[in-house]
């Protein structure tokens, strides 16, 4: 398969799989689901969401982005994201300049699953049952297996973490790639390039993923 064509249909499926879990985050808080149950019940109803609106929604995408992006604010905690991807120069970035690449990561993570959505055509969703992380007592590892259409499974893993009572998505690993330590180690490497300027590194963020390494796989 093509890499390019990969890294559009993984964006893909990670997006049809963040749209589910929106559209089903405030009833899974409610009833204080595990984060297993909150995936689970994300793909039954993913398949409705999605069902007959791929064509219309790829002629539509600022919709469809609008759309990710509402869903989206419910389920994923971009602030933690986003902290976790400054890593070490964090502490050194301002509020404000903090605030401001919550929001710019937040845009480029959207236009991505939106543009990736309509373009993998999935067969099956396979959630399996929660794992410990191993290192933290309020955060979980869920894994789901997607089937394409040919027969080629992806797996996939979502890392959720609990914050009063509700679980809430803090990264995503794509066929072995981590992909919120891919992004730390960018904003690292373009803060070393931009003489640690905060301000350039956030107006240029263009965060990018190494298609072959994806197609290949990774072991994280």
């Amino acid at each position: 398969m093509n890499a390019t064509r990969f890294y559009r249909r993984s964006a893909g499926f990670v997006a049809a799989l963040m749209l589910g879990l929106c559209a089903v985050v405030s009833t899974a808080q409610a009833q204080t689901q595990t984060p297993t149950e909150v995936i689970r019940q994300s793909v039954d109803s993913l398949m409705s969401e999605l069902e007959g609106k791929k064509d219309y929604y790829a002629q539509h995408e600022d919709e469809l982005a609008q759309l990710v992006d509402s869903n989206m604010a419910q389920v994923a905690d971009f602030r933690y994201i986003g902290a976790s991807v400054m890593g070490r120069y964090f502490r050194a970035a301002t509020p404000e300049q903090r605030s401001r690449f919550v929001k710019v990561f937040r845009k480029t993570l959207i236009d991505t699953y939106a543009k990736g959505l309509v373009t993998f055509d999935y067969k099956t969703l396979r959630v399996k049952d929660a794992e410990d992380t191993g290192r933290y007592e309020d955060q979980a590892s869920v894994p789901v297996e997607v089937v394409s259409t040919t027969g080629k499974t992806y797996p996939v893993s979502f890392t959720l973490r609990q914050s009063d009572g509700q679980w809430k998505v803090i990264n995503v690993i794509v066929n072995g790639i981590n992909l919120g330590l891919t992004f730390r180690n960018q904003f690292d490497q373009s803060m070393r390039d931009n003489d640690r300027d905060f301000d350039k590194v956030i107006d240029n963020w263009a965060p990018k993923v190494d298609t072959d390494q994806l197609e290949k796989g990774g072991d994280s």
